[in-house]
């Protein structure tokens, strides 16, 4: 685990996981600079430096053909830098050392080219982005190496041009690599805006709300968003018949009563009992009291998100072993990780329909106590 209270940063064990260890700067919202060093696809030792604000993105580089890869990437984005005026850059920085090891030389050179007005903000940081996708693919790939955190009281000075969102930017590295495997042409660019919005699909309680309510009140067809009917079907029996003997509490946790409704619609049967809780504050003590077979929990909750509650449960020594549904809008790698580091059991994304979510709720039930 990262520790963010550390000044000196917190060097890792030899086995990596990147994109857990990018869920836990995500989650944490860590300022700073991670430095990891590890061997490169070549098997040639390597460095990688992400700087970061409140666990976005500010730059991402690695020691590789750094400065051919800044040069690429100013002539794709910020076209009408002249080559003169790169080769400049890279006679000025290339072989400069690093400030206080925290500083990469080719974002130095991008802070020169910004500075002596070759390019603008907004250039600045549609390069950054580009480059970013570059840096992040084979970062995503590292499996063994080592990873200091250089602490904010470092990096405060630094100039920023944009803070990015590293979900869309693991994304587009994950299909860039899905498609290089079947021999598609990847895509080079990342999103263009300036910052990069959270990119994942995800619905907020409003969003999810008016969608029940437009389903709830149908008379014609009775649903989640989705298709499902929420009459009972044979694949429910199924399910159903194997607990009909004993009846199961299944706690289910979201900040709006809608959803809770629709859920427990969803859930009638004399075999469950469901439990809704629209306060993820008090949720904790609620669980403890009404002590469920199983927890269905929002991740999008205000004051207490999912994945902190969740935490929260997996301490409590009754809930270690308590299956956890994750239940969210988010569809993207780096959620699932983090769903994945506070150790749920699954995870169900909205909108689904009645049977995604009873397969789910069965599929984590005992079958006998």
């Amino acid at each position: 685990m990262i520790n963010t209270r550390s000044s000196t940063g917190h060097s890792a064990t030899h086995k990596l996981h990147p994109l857990s260890l990018l869920a836990q700067l995500i989650s944490r919202q860590v300022s700073g600079c991670l430095k990891l060093t590890a061997q490169s696809v070549e098997r040639q030792p390597a460095q990688w430096q992400l700087l970061l604000e409140k666990g976005q993105l500010n730059f991402a580089t690695s020691s590789i053909n750094s400065f051919d890869r800044l040069i690429r990437q100013l002539e794709t984005t910020a076209a009408g830098v002249p080559m003169s005026v790169c080769e400049q850059m890279r006679q000025l920085f290339e072989e400069a050392d690093q400030i206080d090891g925290v500083v990469s030389s080719d974002y130095r050179a991008l802070c020169w080219l910004v500075e002596q007005k070759y390019i603008s903000h907004e250039q600045a940081a549609q390069v950054i982005g580009a480059i970013a996708i570059e840096v992040i693919e084979p970062f995503l790939s590292i499996r063994e190496g080592n990873y200091t955190l250089i602490s904010s009281a470092q990096t405060q000075t630094i100039p920023t041009y944009c803070r990015l969102d590293l979900r869309p930017i693991v994304e587009a590295c994950q299909r860039n690599s899905r498609q290089k495997e079947t021999g598609q042409v990847a895509a080079s660019r990342p999103p263009n805006a300036p910052t990069v919005p959270n990119a994942t699909s995800r619905l907020s309680s409003s969003q999810v709300s008016t969608r029940l309510d437009n389903s709830l009140n149908s008379q014609q067809s009775k649903q989640y968003p989705g298709g499902m009917a929420t009459g009972r079907d044979s694949g429910y029996r199924t399910h159903s018949n194997s607990l009909r003997q004993t009846t199961y509490t299944v706690a289910c946790i979201d900040d709006s009563p809608t959803v809770l409704n629709a859920i427990q619609k969803f859930l009638e049967d004399q075999s469950l009992s469901v439990v809704a809780i629209n306060d993820p504050v008090k949720a904790l003590m609620q669980i403890v009291r009404s002590k469920p077979d199983l927890v269905l929990l929002d991740i999008t909750m205000p004051n207490l998100d999912g994945y902190d509650l969740c935490a929260l449960l997996r301490r409590h020594p009754r809930y270690k072993h308590t299956p956890i549904v994750m239940v969210t809008g988010n569809t993207g790698l780096i959620d699932r990780a983090r769903a994945k580091l506070v150790r749920a059991s699954g995870y169900l994304t909205k909108p689904f329909t009645q049977d995604d979510l009873l397969k789910m709720v069965f599929k984590h039930l005992p079958t006998t106590r």
